[in-house]
This record gives C-alpha cells, sequence and structure tokens, in this order.
C-alpha cells in the first residue's frame, strides 16, 4: 500500500464530501463545524491526521466511518 496514494484519496474524498454539502469554502465548513480552519484546509491538501481528526470530520459529515469510507477508496 503506498501511503501517499491513500492520504491524497482521503484528501478528495473530503474535499467531495464538502462540496456535496454545498460548501465552496473549506473555510466556511470547518469554521462552521468547529474544525480548525487551517488544519482542514491541510486535509483536504493531502496531509496526514490523526484517527480523532477523522472522527470529528465524518461527523461533521454526518455519516459513520463506514459511511465514509464507502466511496473513493477502491
Amino acid at each position: 500500500m503506498n501511503k501517499s496514494i491513500e492520504i491524497k484519496k482521503l484528501a478528495n474524498r473530503i474535499k467531495s464530501l464538502r462540496i456535496k454539502k454545498g460548501y465552496s469554502s473549506y473555510e466556511t465548513f470547518a469554521f462552521e463545524n468547529g474544525i480548525h480552519r487551517a488544519q482542514y484546509g491541510r486535509y483536504e491538501t493531502g496531509t496526514d491526521m490523526q484517527y480523532t481528526s477523522l472522527l470529528r470530520i465524518a461527523k461533521a459529515f454526518d455519516m459513520t466511518l463506514e459511511e465514509f469510507f464507502a466511496e473513493g477508496f477502491d
């Protein structure tokens, strides 16, 4: 498994879910969901994250981890 490819898939999934939820700005999404804006922006560009951060992001999308990982990780 190539870690950098998997992290990029994660970044793409987060960004696509944000856009699907109607947010054009990652900053607005992060602010409205209590996530540090600069850190969230780094996640969308491919910075590795802690498990607790992933849980917070999935919760912001009203998703379980199973739902979150159901697409984009083939």
